[in-house]
C-alpha cells in the first residue's frame, strides 16, 4: 500500500497487526477488536487501530489519550463516511496522526485533508493508477472551498462576511 501526505509518498512507521500476540517494535497498527489487549500489555509502545467508517466517536474518545494513530477504513472511494467521521473525530479532540485507509482517489485528497487527516494509505492497484505526483497536483486544484477546515485557510463564506463588512464589491 502507498502512504502519503502533503508533501508525498512517505514510509509507515507502524507495523499492521491482526492480534495484540504479534505486536512487535515501537507502533503497531491494530483492529479496534484488538485494542484492549494491547493497551492491557502495558508496553511502551506508540499504538494505533483501525476503525470502520461507522465507527461510533463516542465509544473512542476515552482512549484519544493512548492513541498515536486512527486509520479510518474506507470500502470504497464512494462511501464518504469516513470523511464525516475524521471531522467528528478532530472536533472531539484528537490530536495524533488520523489515516484514511482505502480506495480513494487522488481528487479526495484536498477534502481528506480538510476534513482533518494528516495522511492517505491506499492499495496497490490504486497507486498504480495514480502516481504520487498527480494526488500531490490535487492539492492545488481546489483553492477555496465552502466547509471550513483544520487549517487556517480562509472559506469562501469568511471572504465574502471579510469583505461585506469592510464594504468590498462582492465579486469573491
Amino acid at each position: 500500500m502507498l502512504l502519503l501526505d502533503a508533501k508525498g509518498a512517505k514510509d509507515d512507521a507502524f507495523l499492521r497487526i491482526a492480534s495484540a500476540e504479534e505486536a512487535a517494535g515501537d507502533a503497531v497498527l491494530a483492529p479496534l477488536a484488538e485494542l484492549e489487549a494491547l493497551l492491557a500489555t502495558g508496553a511502551n509502545r506508540r499504538i494505533g487501530v483501525v476503525i470502520a467508517n461507522s465507527q461510533n466517536v463516542e465509544a473512542l474518545a476515552p482512549y484519544f489519550d493512548r492513541l498515536a494513530l486512527i486509520a479510518i477504513a474506507f470500502p470504497s472511494g464512494t462511501d464518504g463516511r469516513g470523511f464525516s467521521l475524521a471531522r467528528k473525530i478532530r472536533r472531539s479532540g484528537f490530536i495524533g496522526a488520523l489515516r484514511a485507509s482505502g480506495p480513494l482517489f487522488s481528487d479526495q485528497f484536498p477534502q481528506a485533508l480538510a476534513c482533518g487527516f494528516d495522511e492517505v494509505e491506499i492499495p496497490d492497484v490504486n497507486a498504480a493508477r495514480q502516481p504520487v505526483q498527480q494526488w500531490l497536483d490535487a492539492l492545488g486544484r481546489i483553492n477555496l472551498t465552502y466547509q471550513r477546515d483544520f487549517s487556517a485557510a480562509e472559506n469562501i463564506l469568511d471572504q465574502r462576511r471579510r469583505a461585506r463588512t469592510a464594504g468590498e464589491p462582492k465579486n469573491v
